[in-house]
């Protein structure tokens, strides 16, 4: 798969399906939805992603890697999990090594965020939240989507409601996020003397248009069903398409550090957003 005849449709998937995929997240929001839970919630979710992130950067750049990979994983973990990594890969410059990165960070990222669905429920009942806090720690916390869904609603319908917002408020820093890291690409390409990314990428511009579309209630619920669905699936094609491009020795290699990092910026998170609650921001 790495050189056969099939390497202009993987790379094609991995790039442009995947393009396509995050582009149609901004289906998932609403403006409204943001605004309705209020000046809190969005302080929460802007402060907990911008310092998750800066905090993975610099942990990355101690450990030994490139400040990029800090900003991919910890993309993944503040904002929305494979969805976030796979668009900000699409949105950071090649270099030797990328897929093996963005792949291990998917997995990564998908792995502690069902094991966050099973042991954040627990937590926010010890910390005794009441069901809009807890659903504010869930959204705040879980990496997906899914996950956040199914153990905001485990905990009952108030919870679910309040995390699934929270979440999405999440995914909508998905858009200031990209548009960060293609500033910092195209610094980086400047001083190599390499060719610059565009400013704003075109999946980027169409994930606000269709944020923005969204919210005006225009769009029937079977058509908002189809276009998640539809992202869903160009995202997981693009995932096995990038599967196709890694070898499972290069994820061998990767160590424990980059498993150390992740689960650190996922806990980190965590206590962040709780601190958050309990201080009442």
């Amino acid at each position: 798969a790495v050189e056969g005849s099939c390497k202009p449709g993987i790379e094609f998937t991995s790039r442009e399906v995947l393009r396509v995929g995050v582009a149609l997240l901004g289906m998932r929001i609403t403006f409204s939805q943001i605004a309705a839970l209020g000046w809190h919630p969005v302080v929460m979710v802007v402060a907990s992603v911008v310092i998750t992130i800066v905090v993975a950067m610099i942990a990355a750049r101690a450990m030994g890697f490139q400040t990029l990979f800090g900003l991919l994983t910890g993309g993944a973990t503040a904002i929305c999990g494979a969805s976030a990594a796979m668009a900000l890969a699409a949105a950071l410059p090649s270099h030797p090594g990328k897929e093996r990165a963005t792949l291990f960070t998917v997995i990564g990222v998908s792995a502690l965020s069902t094991l966050a669905m099973i042991v954040y429920p627990v937590i926010v009942r010890l910390l005794g939240f009441d069901a809009t806090h807890a659903g504010m720690f869930l959204g705040g916390t879980i990496h997906d989507v899914a996950q956040v869904v199914g153990a905001g609603y485990g905990m009952s319908p108030e919870t679910g409601d309040a995390a699934t917002v929270v979440k999405l408020m999440r995914v909508a820093m998905l858009l200031p996020v990209i548009v960060c890291a293609v500033m910092l690409s195209r610094g980086r390409a400047g001083e190599q003397g390499g060719k610059r990314p565009p400013i704003l990428p075109w999946f980027a511009v169409g994930f606000v248009l269709l944020a923005a579309l969204n919210s005006t209630g225009w769009i029937p619920k079977s058509v908002q069903t189809f276009a998640n669905d539809l992202s869903g699936w160009c995202l997981v094609i693009a995932i096995s398409a990038l599967g196709m491009k890694t070898q499972l020795k290069e994820l061998a290699s990767v160590g424990v550090k980059p498993i150390i990092l992740m689960v650190g910026e996922t806990v980190f998170l965590a206590a962040l957003v709780a601190a958050m609650l309990h201080w009442g921001m």
